[in-house]
């Protein structure tokens, strides 16, 4: 994934404003602003006519992947964490005030600590929620607009059920001038479900009021004004966990109420967690050089680094290191695959795929498929049968059928979209959905997750896997539209299926800019929907919700100026080397 960078994106390109003279919509990438080498062209394999779209080769090399070391795995590191953790723990338990409670949790949630301290975080918002519906006002008179958005942000985060008529007279309570409020207002109306218009109005009135104080305020020293332009690009609850705790170690450090401890024991953390990233990695890198597919098939884009980055933005926690593995083959296999369909397969031997894949008898694989799809079939192969067997040690279920039928169903409407593509048809928006919500892969990859995130499998929820719930339709939408956003202008460039952009365009005769605003219309929806299902009883847990959250999270970062999943530009670069490369330096002494 190569990436070709773009100006930073402000309020005005995420959110329908009536105040400003212009309005843009999130991910706003022109056409003209792209420069990607992956031009098509027509490439002739023993008289058979193919398309190539010239991908860039990839950056990052497995002989500089597995030179990578780090001194963060010595034990001296793991004694000075382990001291850390429990000095930070005892403060969870010491902090009496309501308020400060809340806002501890929300710096160790941003500093990407909170997960080390999950018993203590449940009791504290128990209590919190228990007093706040007992009757008890726990809310400072002084600053309530700010303790009140922080409240509901925290405990709808946590799945708590809480209602907004606590925002009825938001207008009321708000004070333009209190910055610290608005901007708590601002990230907690990102929680809000459908028919919630009390919050709507409330992001609408905070963004314009927070976007003037920017204007105002350009101080690069300006903690606040740092802090509100990095909301306004992207609302805390659409970014994923680990790159923000990276920004946010770097901003925290110039808070002038910082507790050391919490920083050092951040930092700390941040990098010993990264050391097991790298080792992930390396053994992810190792698998995909020995399976062959990024010398066999050339002409599909060899994007191990960037599938393994998605990885760490859906699941980072150090025990998730066997999913993160797992995903990344996942990954890698669908980049591939999506490029046979989209690029070099011809529509006859895209129809013989599918149908193979379809009935996956696999003693006719030497006969049937061409080579270049027989090198793709056994390393399908070979991961399905890798985690039919993990699930079979660990929870002691047969699920070949279900990953099978996943992988079917992706082919499916892969072909669906090449047949369009081939006839020149452009689908209206519905139609388009109906199928591109599993071309995106998103139902593939959160299957797989299913399997291999829960502690344990129910046969309630293998049913609810068999019908698509609700959290992967919503999941799979977010990616869809996000990858839209980020990808259409480059994908139609080397000659792909029109996107929902392209499709809302022909149906309503709107330009391109009104298409792109609806279609952020549609994300935001998407998520009032998402949040609503994270708060729903489900038979999934909650460890498979994160990651399906997490998974919209992932696209709307890779997305954000372009398609950072397949144009390896400095913005994804940059980001990769802060997550899995370099850690952060750490002032004061080697343990």
């Amino acid at each position: 994934m190569a990436f070709v960078q773009f100006p930073l994106l402000q309020i005005s390109n995420f959110i329908k404003l009536p105040s400003l003279e212009r309005k843009f919509s999130l991910f706003e990438t022109r056409s003209k602003n792209i420069k990607c080498n992956a031009v098509t062209d027509i490439i002739y394999d023993h008289k058979t006519v193919r398309r190539s779209a010239n991908f860039q080769p990839t950056i990052w090399h497995n002989d500089y992947i597995q030179s990578l070391t780090t001194e963060y795995v010595e034990e001296s590191y793991s004694k000075q964490h382990n001291m850390l953790q429990e000095e930070v723990r005892m403060i969870l338990r010491k902090v009496a005030n309501p308020l400060h409670q809340l806002e501890l949790i929300d710096i160790l949630q941003r500093l990407g600590l909170s997960y080390r301290f999950r018993d203590e975080i449940k009791r504290i918002l128990d209590n919190v929620y228990n007093n706040s519906h007992g009757g008890e006002d726990t809310h400072n008179k002084d600053n309530i607009l700010y303790s009140t958005s922080l409240e509901f942000r925290l405990l709808r985060q946590h799945g708590y059920h809480v209602s907004t008529e606590v925002f009825n007279s938001f207008q009321n309570l708000c004070n333009t001038e209190d910055i610290d409020g608005m901007l708590s207002l601002y990230e907690a109306s990102y929680l809000l479900v459908e028919s919630e218009t009390i919050l709507d109005e409330a992001r609408d009135f905070t963004s314009k009021h927070l976007s003037e104080f920017v204007s105002r305020n350009k101080d690069g020293n300006n903690i606040t004004s740092a802090l509100v332009s990095h909301a306004l690009e992207l609302p805390l609850h659409w970014r994923i966990q680990r790159l923000e705790a990276r920004w946010f170690i770097g901003v925290y450090e110039r808070f002038h109420n910082m507790n050391p401890l919490l920083l050092e024991l951040a930092k700390l953390d941040f990098n010993m967690v990264q050391a097991t990233h790298q080792e992930d990695l390396k053994q992810a890198s190792s698998w995909w050089k020995k399976s062959g597919l990024g010398e066999k098939l050339s002409f599909a884009r060899d994007r191990l680094m960037e599938n393994f980055f998605w990885t760490v933005g859906i699941a980072y926690e150090p025990h998730l290191g066997h999913s993160r593995r797992m995903f990344t083959k996942i990954n890698a296999l669908i980049t591939v695959i999506d490029d046979i369909y989209d690029v070099y397969g011809t529509l006859e031997e895209l129809e013989l795929f599918t149908d193979f894949i379809d009935r996956w008898d696999t003693k006719e694989n030497d006969t049937v498929l061409p080579d270049y799809m027989k090198t793709c079939f056994f390393a399908l192969n070979s991961c399905v049968e890798e985690m039919a067997l993990y699930s079979l040690k660990e929870h002691g279920f047969h699920i070949t059928r279900y990953l099978k039928k996943a992988w079917a169903d992706l082919c499916k409407s892969y072909l669906v979209e090449a047949k369009w593509y081939h006839s020149g048809y452009i689908p209206t928006l519905q139609e388009y959905s109906d199928n591109a919500w599993v071309s995106i892969s998103a139902p593939a990859i959160l299957v797989y997750a299913y399997f291999l995130v829960s502690n344990s499998i129910t046969n309630e929820a293998l049913e609810c896997l068999e019908d698509s719930p609700d959290i992967i339709h919503l999941s799979a939408m977010i990616l869809r539209l996000a990858d839209d956003l980020g990808s259409s202008s480059r994908e139609l460039e080397t000659g792909d299926v029109a996107k929902s952009i392209q499709c809302y365009m022909k149906e309503t005769n709107s330009s391109e800019e009104d298409a792109r605003e609806h279609v952020m219309s549609l994300i935001h929806t998407t998520w009032k929907n998402m949040n609503k299902e994270l708060v729903s009883s489900s038979p999934f847990c909650e460890a498979f919700k994160q990651v399906a959250v997490n998974l919209g999270r992932m696209a709307l970062c890779m997305y954000q100026h372009g398609d950072g999943h397949t144009v390896q530009d400095p913005i994804t670069n940059d980001r990769i080397l802060s997550l899995v490369i370099h850690p952060i330096p750490l002032a004061h002494r080697k343990y």
